[in-house]
Protein backbone atom coordinates (compact mmCIF):
# COMPACT_ATOMS: atom_id res chain seq x y z
CA UNK A 1 0.00 0.00 0.00
CA UNK A 2 1.31 3.43 -0.98
CA UNK A 3 2.05 5.43 1.97
CA UNK A 4 2.15 9.46 1.53
CA UNK A 5 3.96 12.57 2.99
CA UNK A 6 0.86 13.72 5.25
CA UNK A 7 0.63 9.59 6.50
CA UNK A 8 3.95 8.87 7.39
CA UNK A 9 4.25 11.84 8.93
CA UNK A 10 1.62 11.47 11.22
CA UNK A 11 3.22 7.98 11.86
CA UNK A 12 6.74 9.90 13.08
CA UNK A 13 4.96 11.88 15.28
CA UNK A 14 2.79 9.34 17.00
CA UNK A 15 6.08 7.29 17.21
CA UNK A 16 8.15 10.14 18.64
CA UNK A 17 5.86 10.26 21.61
CA UNK A 18 5.21 6.37 22.11
CA UNK A 19 8.94 5.86 22.50
CA UNK A 20 9.38 8.20 25.27
CA UNK A 21 7.11 5.86 27.08
CA UNK A 22 6.03 8.33 29.92
CA UNK A 23 2.57 7.14 29.23
CA UNK A 24 0.71 4.36 27.74
CA UNK A 25 0.86 4.20 24.17
CA UNK A 26 -2.94 3.92 23.17
CA UNK A 27 -3.28 7.06 25.11
CA UNK A 28 -0.99 8.78 23.05
CA UNK A 29 -2.59 7.59 19.73
CA UNK A 30 -5.66 8.52 21.19
CA UNK A 31 -4.82 11.91 21.81
CA UNK A 32 -2.83 12.31 18.30
CA UNK A 33 -6.52 11.55 16.60
CA UNK A 34 -7.99 13.77 18.60
CA UNK A 35 -5.79 16.61 18.14
CA UNK A 36 -6.03 15.43 14.02
CA UNK A 37 -9.90 14.96 13.56
CA UNK A 38 -9.63 15.44 10.22
CA UNK A 39 -7.69 12.13 9.37
CA UNK A 40 -9.32 9.50 7.69
CA UNK A 41 -9.93 5.92 8.45
CA UNK A 42 -7.45 4.86 6.10
CA UNK A 43 -4.64 7.11 7.79
CA UNK A 44 -5.78 6.05 11.56
CA UNK A 45 -5.07 2.13 10.51
CA UNK A 46 -1.92 2.84 8.74
CA UNK A 47 -0.87 5.01 11.83
CA UNK A 48 -1.94 2.75 14.44
CA UNK A 49 -1.28 -0.47 12.95
CA UNK A 50 2.60 0.33 12.11
CA UNK A 51 3.19 2.11 15.32
CA UNK A 52 1.87 -0.77 17.31
CA UNK A 53 4.05 -3.19 15.05
CA UNK A 54 7.06 -0.83 15.57
CA UNK A 55 6.15 -1.47 19.37
CA UNK A 56 5.75 -4.92 19.21
CA UNK A 57 8.90 -5.41 17.32
CA UNK A 58 11.25 -2.90 18.73
CA UNK A 59 14.21 -5.14 19.95
CA UNK A 60 14.30 -6.83 16.18
CA UNK A 61 13.89 -3.05 14.50
CA UNK A 62 16.73 -1.51 16.14
CA UNK A 63 19.45 -2.94 15.03
CA UNK A 64 18.64 -2.52 11.73
CA UNK A 65 18.54 0.78 12.01
CA UNK A 66 22.48 0.84 12.88
CA UNK A 67 23.70 4.14 14.21
CA UNK A 68 20.95 6.18 13.41
CA UNK A 69 17.92 4.80 15.76
CA UNK A 70 15.02 7.74 15.58
CA UNK A 71 11.62 7.65 14.83
CA UNK A 72 11.67 7.87 11.76
CA UNK A 73 13.87 5.31 11.14
CA UNK A 74 12.26 3.06 13.03
CA UNK A 75 9.04 4.16 10.78
CA UNK A 76 10.51 3.34 7.81
CA UNK A 77 11.92 -0.08 8.73
CA UNK A 78 8.87 -1.14 10.38
CA UNK A 79 6.84 -0.55 7.07
CA UNK A 80 9.38 -2.42 5.33
CA UNK A 81 9.92 -5.14 7.34
CA UNK A 82 7.03 -6.12 9.20
CA UNK A 83 4.15 -4.16 7.40
CA UNK A 84 5.43 -5.64 3.69
CA UNK A 85 5.84 -2.44 1.80
CA UNK A 86 8.00 -1.75 -0.79
CA UNK A 87 10.15 0.82 -1.80
CA UNK A 88 8.48 2.33 -4.75
CA UNK A 89 5.58 2.54 -2.15
CA UNK A 90 7.35 4.82 0.07
CA UNK A 91 8.45 7.43 -2.95
CA UNK A 92 7.98 10.96 -2.13
CA UNK A 93 8.19 9.78 1.54
CA UNK A 94 11.85 7.89 1.61
CA UNK A 95 15.03 10.08 1.25
CA UNK A 96 16.92 9.39 -1.46
CA UNK A 97 19.87 8.48 1.18
CA UNK A 98 17.53 5.99 3.08
CA UNK A 99 17.03 4.00 -0.49
CA UNK A 100 19.72 1.89 -0.12
CA UNK A 101 19.21 1.16 3.45
CA UNK A 102 16.10 0.67 3.51
CA UNK A 103 16.74 -2.04 0.31
CA UNK A 104 18.96 -4.28 2.81
CA UNK A 105 16.16 -3.91 5.65
CA UNK A 106 13.44 -6.59 4.82
CA UNK A 107 16.18 -9.71 4.24
CA UNK A 108 18.88 -8.35 6.58
CA UNK A 109 19.79 -11.02 9.32
CA UNK A 110 19.60 -10.48 12.98
CA UNK A 111 22.83 -10.37 15.49
CA UNK A 112 23.03 -13.33 17.61
CA UNK A 113 21.45 -12.02 20.68
CA UNK A 114 18.37 -13.14 22.15
CA UNK A 115 16.52 -10.03 22.71
CA UNK A 116 16.41 -9.24 19.24
CA UNK A 117 15.81 -12.82 18.41
CA UNK A 118 12.61 -13.10 20.59
CA UNK A 119 11.95 -9.48 20.81
CA UNK A 120 12.02 -9.27 24.63
CA UNK A 121 14.35 -6.82 26.33
CA UNK A 122 17.13 -8.02 28.31
CA UNK A 123 15.36 -7.37 31.94
CA UNK A 124 12.54 -9.40 31.13
CA UNK A 125 14.41 -12.25 29.99
CA UNK A 126 16.51 -12.06 32.66
CA UNK A 127 12.85 -12.47 35.00
CA UNK A 128 11.93 -15.30 32.98
CA UNK A 129 13.91 -17.57 35.30
CA UNK A 130 15.63 -20.93 33.57
CA UNK A 131 14.10 -21.32 30.00
CA UNK A 132 15.42 -23.15 27.04
CA UNK A 133 16.44 -20.19 24.67
CA UNK A 134 13.83 -21.67 21.64
CA UNK A 135 10.99 -21.05 24.27
CA UNK A 136 12.20 -17.79 25.03
CA UNK A 137 12.22 -17.23 21.31
CA UNK A 138 8.81 -18.79 20.70
CA UNK A 139 7.58 -16.82 23.76
CA UNK A 140 8.71 -13.76 22.52
CA UNK A 141 7.12 -14.37 19.00
CA UNK A 142 3.84 -15.05 20.35
CA UNK A 143 3.16 -12.15 22.44
CA UNK A 144 4.59 -10.02 19.36
CA UNK A 145 1.55 -11.69 17.57
CA UNK A 146 -2.02 -10.56 17.11
CA UNK A 147 -4.71 -11.14 19.85
CA UNK A 148 -7.64 -12.63 18.90
CA UNK A 149 -11.12 -10.94 20.12
CA UNK A 150 -13.11 -12.68 22.55
CA UNK A 151 -16.50 -12.78 23.88
CA UNK A 152 -17.83 -13.91 26.99
CA UNK A 153 -21.56 -15.07 26.55
CA UNK A 154 -23.68 -14.06 29.60
CA UNK A 155 -25.33 -16.98 30.78
CA UNK A 156 -28.07 -15.80 33.02
CA UNK A 157 -29.34 -14.36 29.84
CA UNK A 158 -28.11 -16.87 27.12
CA UNK A 159 -26.55 -19.93 25.86
CA UNK A 160 -23.43 -19.72 24.05
CA UNK A 161 -24.95 -21.83 20.71
CA UNK A 162 -27.28 -19.09 20.69
CA UNK A 163 -25.18 -16.81 20.75
CA UNK A 164 -22.65 -18.08 18.22
CA UNK A 165 -26.21 -18.34 16.10
CA UNK A 166 -27.13 -14.84 16.24
CA UNK A 167 -24.09 -13.41 15.68
CA UNK A 168 -23.67 -15.45 12.64
CA UNK A 169 -26.89 -14.51 11.57
CA UNK A 170 -25.85 -10.66 11.74
CA UNK A 171 -22.63 -11.31 9.20
CA UNK A 172 -20.67 -11.87 12.05
CA UNK A 173 -17.65 -14.39 11.81
CA UNK A 174 -17.10 -16.32 15.22
CA UNK A 175 -16.77 -19.84 16.81
CA UNK A 176 -16.52 -21.23 20.13
CA UNK A 177 -13.64 -20.83 21.69
CA UNK A 178 -11.46 -23.80 22.27
CA UNK A 179 -11.38 -23.89 25.93
CA UNK A 180 -13.68 -21.83 27.82
CA UNK A 181 -17.26 -23.57 27.97
CA UNK A 182 -18.70 -19.75 27.59
CA UNK A 183 -16.42 -17.99 24.93
CA UNK A 184 -17.00 -17.02 21.35
CA UNK A 185 -13.77 -16.11 19.08
CA UNK A 186 -14.30 -13.33 16.80
CA UNK A 187 -12.95 -13.34 12.94
CA UNK A 188 -11.59 -9.92 12.38
CA UNK A 189 -12.90 -7.39 15.39
CA UNK A 190 -16.08 -5.89 14.09
CA UNK A 191 -17.53 -3.27 15.90
CA UNK A 192 -19.88 -4.36 18.54
CA UNK A 193 -20.87 -1.79 20.67
CA UNK A 194 -24.37 -1.41 19.09
CA UNK A 195 -24.86 -5.09 18.21
CA UNK A 196 -28.40 -6.02 20.19
CA UNK A 197 -26.44 -8.79 22.33
CA UNK A 198 -23.84 -6.64 23.30
CA UNK A 199 -26.78 -3.53 24.00
CA UNK A 200 -28.69 -6.32 25.67
CA UNK A 201 -26.17 -7.29 28.09
CA UNK A 202 -26.01 -11.28 26.80
CA UNK A 203 -21.48 -10.68 25.52
CA UNK A 204 -19.28 -8.87 26.85
CA UNK A 205 -15.35 -8.51 26.00
CA UNK A 206 -13.20 -10.96 27.45
CA UNK A 207 -10.24 -12.75 26.63
CA UNK A 208 -10.56 -16.59 27.06
CA UNK A 209 -7.46 -16.59 29.82
CA UNK A 210 -9.32 -14.49 31.93
CA UNK A 211 -12.72 -16.33 31.70
CA UNK A 212 -10.43 -19.30 32.89
CA UNK A 213 -9.75 -17.57 35.69
CA UNK A 214 -12.93 -16.74 37.05
CA UNK A 215 -14.29 -20.20 36.60
CA UNK A 216 -11.54 -21.60 38.81
CA UNK A 217 -12.94 -19.76 41.28
CA UNK A 218 -16.11 -22.24 41.17
CA UNK A 219 -18.45 -19.40 42.45
CA UNK A 220 -22.18 -21.16 43.52
CA UNK A 221 -25.60 -20.02 44.26
CA UNK A 222 -26.37 -18.35 47.57
CA UNK A 223 -22.70 -18.42 48.03
CA UNK A 224 -20.70 -15.19 49.39
CA UNK A 225 -18.12 -14.41 46.88
CA UNK A 226 -15.48 -11.29 46.87
CA UNK A 227 -13.57 -9.80 43.81
CA UNK A 228 -10.66 -8.62 45.81
CA UNK A 229 -9.25 -6.28 43.08
CA UNK A 230 -12.37 -5.76 40.62
CA UNK A 231 -10.83 -3.49 38.47
CA UNK A 232 -13.52 -2.43 35.73
CA UNK A 233 -15.38 -5.57 36.85
CA UNK A 234 -15.20 -8.25 33.93
CA UNK A 235 -14.44 -11.22 36.37
CA UNK A 236 -17.33 -9.89 38.64
CA UNK A 237 -19.61 -10.02 35.70
CA UNK A 238 -18.78 -13.94 35.12
CA UNK A 239 -18.59 -14.26 38.88
CA UNK A 240 -21.89 -12.67 39.23
CA UNK A 241 -23.53 -14.97 36.16
CA UNK A 242 -21.73 -18.36 37.81
CA UNK A 243 -23.98 -17.63 41.19
CA UNK A 244 -26.86 -16.86 39.29
CA UNK A 245 -27.38 -13.36 40.47
CA UNK A 246 -28.18 -15.57 44.34
CA UNK A 247 -26.06 -14.75 47.06
CA UNK A 248 -23.69 -11.71 48.00
CA UNK A 249 -20.91 -10.78 45.33
CA UNK A 250 -18.51 -8.08 46.67
CA UNK A 251 -16.38 -5.69 44.02
CA UNK A 252 -13.89 -4.37 46.24
CA UNK A 253 -11.13 -1.68 44.14
CA UNK A 254 -9.13 1.34 45.11
CA UNK A 255 -9.85 3.07 42.15
CA UNK A 256 -13.52 4.81 41.85
CA UNK A 257 -12.82 5.41 37.98
CA UNK A 258 -12.64 1.77 37.32
CA UNK A 259 -15.94 0.90 39.56
CA UNK A 260 -17.77 3.62 37.94
CA UNK A 261 -16.89 1.84 34.35
CA UNK A 262 -18.16 -1.38 36.04
CA UNK A 263 -21.53 0.53 36.48
CA UNK A 264 -23.04 0.76 33.12
CA UNK A 265 -21.68 -3.16 32.53
CA UNK A 266 -23.56 -4.16 35.63
CA UNK A 267 -26.72 -2.22 34.30
CA UNK A 268 -26.59 -4.38 30.58
CA UNK A 269 -25.63 -7.40 32.78
CA UNK A 270 -28.87 -8.03 34.41
CA UNK A 271 -27.37 -8.91 38.18
CA UNK A 272 -28.23 -7.87 41.01
CA UNK A 273 -26.21 -9.61 43.85
CA UNK A 274 -23.33 -7.15 42.98
CA UNK A 275 -22.39 -4.85 45.53
CA UNK A 276 -19.52 -2.27 44.48
CA UNK A 277 -16.93 -1.10 47.13
CA UNK A 278 -14.83 1.82 46.88
CA UNK A 279 -11.53 0.85 49.54
CA UNK A 280 -8.82 3.01 50.69
CA UNK A 281 -6.20 -0.01 50.64
CA UNK A 282 -6.26 -3.89 51.08
CA UNK A 283 -6.91 -2.83 55.06
CA UNK A 284 -10.31 -0.55 54.52
CA UNK A 285 -12.10 -1.70 57.84
CA UNK A 286 -14.97 -2.77 55.27
CA UNK A 287 -12.68 -5.82 53.82
CA UNK A 288 -11.73 -6.80 57.31
CA UNK A 289 -16.14 -6.96 58.35
CA UNK A 290 -15.64 -10.01 55.74
CA UNK A 291 -12.95 -11.77 58.12
CA UNK A 292 -13.71 -15.57 57.39
CA UNK A 293 -17.07 -14.95 56.08
CA UNK A 294 -16.39 -15.76 52.38
CA UNK A 295 -17.05 -18.89 50.27
CA UNK A 296 -14.62 -17.72 47.46
CA UNK A 297 -12.25 -15.11 47.20
CA UNK A 298 -10.71 -13.69 43.60
CA UNK A 299 -6.96 -12.00 43.80
CA UNK A 300 -6.56 -10.37 39.98
CA UNK A 301 -3.64 -8.47 41.36
CA UNK A 302 -2.02 -5.83 40.25
CA UNK A 303 0.73 -6.78 38.04
CA UNK A 304 3.57 -5.88 35.23
CA UNK A 305 0.79 -7.14 32.96
CA UNK A 306 3.69 -8.71 30.54
CA UNK A 307 0.88 -11.33 29.89
CA UNK A 308 -0.58 -8.62 27.93
CA UNK A 309 1.66 -7.59 25.54
CA UNK A 310 -0.14 -8.79 22.21
CA UNK A 311 -2.21 -5.67 23.10
CA UNK A 312 0.05 -3.29 25.03
CA UNK A 313 3.91 -3.52 23.50
CA UNK A 314 4.89 -0.71 25.58
CA UNK A 315 4.45 -2.27 29.26
CA UNK A 316 7.78 -3.99 28.42
CA UNK A 317 9.44 -0.76 28.09
CA UNK A 318 7.16 1.19 30.82
CA UNK A 319 8.14 -1.80 33.34
CA UNK A 320 11.25 -2.79 35.08
CA UNK A 321 13.12 -5.16 37.54
CA UNK A 322 12.41 -2.21 39.92
CA UNK A 323 8.67 -1.71 39.35
CA UNK A 324 8.32 -5.73 39.08
CA UNK A 325 10.25 -5.98 42.69
CA UNK A 326 7.82 -2.95 44.14
CA UNK A 327 4.70 -5.15 42.39
CA UNK A 328 5.63 -8.11 44.74
CA UNK A 329 5.84 -6.02 47.78
CA UNK A 330 2.14 -5.29 47.11
CA UNK A 331 1.10 -8.96 45.82
CA UNK A 332 2.06 -9.71 48.98
CA UNK A 333 0.48 -7.64 51.13
CA UNK A 334 -2.66 -7.90 48.93
CA UNK A 335 -2.68 -11.70 48.79
CA UNK A 336 -2.41 -11.95 52.73
CA UNK A 337 -5.20 -9.36 53.48
CA UNK A 338 -7.28 -11.32 51.49
CA UNK A 339 -6.56 -14.98 52.48
CA UNK A 340 -8.37 -13.51 56.06
CA UNK A 341 -11.65 -13.14 54.25
CA UNK A 342 -12.07 -17.23 53.54
CA UNK A 343 -13.45 -19.30 55.78
CA UNK A 344 -12.56 -23.00 56.42
CA UNK A 345 -13.17 -25.06 53.20
CA UNK A 346 -13.20 -21.92 51.34
CA UNK A 347 -11.66 -21.32 47.96
CA UNK A 348 -8.57 -18.36 47.35
CA UNK A 349 -7.87 -17.68 43.96
CA UNK A 350 -4.50 -15.70 43.23
CA UNK A 351 -3.96 -14.29 39.58
CA UNK A 352 -2.27 -12.27 37.61
CA UNK A 353 -1.71 -11.51 33.84
CA UNK A 354 2.19 -11.87 34.13
CA UNK A 355 4.57 -14.33 32.95
CA UNK A 356 7.14 -13.71 35.81
CA UNK A 357 7.88 -15.96 38.70
CA UNK A 358 8.12 -13.51 40.46
CA UNK A 359 5.07 -12.14 40.38
CA UNK A 360 3.16 -15.90 39.77
CA UNK A 361 4.95 -19.03 41.42
CA UNK A 362 7.22 -17.32 44.00
CA UNK A 363 4.53 -15.28 45.65
CA UNK A 364 2.07 -18.38 46.22
CA UNK A 365 5.41 -20.56 47.61
CA UNK A 366 6.07 -17.49 50.09
CA UNK A 367 2.56 -17.80 50.92
CA UNK A 368 1.92 -20.90 51.56
CA UNK A 369 5.50 -20.95 53.60
CA UNK A 370 3.34 -18.55 55.74
CA UNK A 371 0.39 -19.70 55.86
CA UNK A 372 0.39 -23.34 56.55
CA UNK A 373 -3.61 -23.31 57.08
CA UNK A 374 -4.11 -22.90 53.23
CA UNK A 375 -3.19 -25.88 50.65
CA UNK A 376 -2.76 -25.65 46.75
CA UNK A 377 -5.36 -27.36 44.86
CA UNK A 378 -4.35 -28.66 41.37
CA UNK A 379 -6.13 -26.58 38.61
CA UNK A 380 -5.79 -29.30 36.41
CA UNK A 381 -7.71 -31.45 38.33
CA UNK A 382 -10.29 -28.78 38.65
CA UNK A 383 -10.06 -28.30 35.30
CA UNK A 384 -11.13 -31.52 34.29
CA UNK A 385 -13.97 -31.57 36.76
CA UNK A 386 -15.08 -28.50 34.65
CA UNK A 387 -15.27 -30.80 31.89
CA UNK A 388 -12.39 -28.44 30.12
CA UNK A 389 -9.58 -30.00 27.93
CA UNK A 390 -6.98 -28.00 29.74
CA UNK A 391 -3.90 -29.10 31.45
CA UNK A 392 -1.03 -27.05 32.64
CA UNK A 393 -0.35 -28.62 35.78
CA UNK A 394 -0.55 -27.29 38.96
CA UNK A 395 -1.10 -23.90 37.95
CA UNK A 396 -3.17 -22.74 35.35
CA UNK A 397 -0.07 -21.29 33.22
CA UNK A 398 -1.61 -19.51 29.72
CA UNK A 399 1.46 -18.61 26.57
CA UNK A 400 -0.12 -16.77 23.64
CA UNK A 401 1.79 -18.79 21.59
CA UNK A 402 0.60 -22.40 22.68
CA UNK A 403 -3.07 -21.05 23.49
CA UNK A 404 -4.00 -18.10 21.40
CA UNK A 405 -4.50 -16.43 24.82
CA UNK A 406 -3.02 -13.65 26.78
CA UNK A 407 -0.39 -14.67 29.24
CA UNK A 408 -2.32 -15.50 32.60
CA UNK A 409 -1.22 -17.49 35.97
CA UNK A 410 -3.34 -18.54 38.47
CA UNK A 411 -2.98 -20.61 41.78
CA UNK A 412 -6.34 -22.07 43.43
CA UNK A 413 -5.68 -22.50 47.19
CA UNK A 414 -8.06 -23.24 50.06
CA UNK A 415 -8.27 -23.06 53.49
CA UNK A 416 -8.00 -26.09 55.42
CA UNK A 417 -11.35 -27.74 57.17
Amino acid sequence: MKVNVSQFNHLEQVLFAMLRFDRPADAVLTAHFRQHSKLGGTDRHLIAETAFACLRHLETLRPLCGKQVNSRRLALATLVRIGGTNLRELDGVMKETEREWLASVKGAELPDDLSARSGLPGWVIGLLGEQEEGEVIALGKGLASYAPLDLRVNTLKMKRDDALIQLQDSGIACEPTPYSPIGIRLKGKPALARHPLFVGGAIEVQDEGSQLLGLLTGARRGEMVVDFCAGAGGKTLLLGAQMASSGRLYAFDISEKRLANLKPRLARSGLSNVNSTLIAHENDTKVKRLAGKADRVLVDAPCSGLGTLRRNPDLKYRQSVESVAELNAKQTAILASASRLVRTGGRLVYATCSLLPAENQDIVNAFLESHPDFELLPANTLLVEMKIALDTGDYLSLRPHLHNSDGFFAAVLQRKA
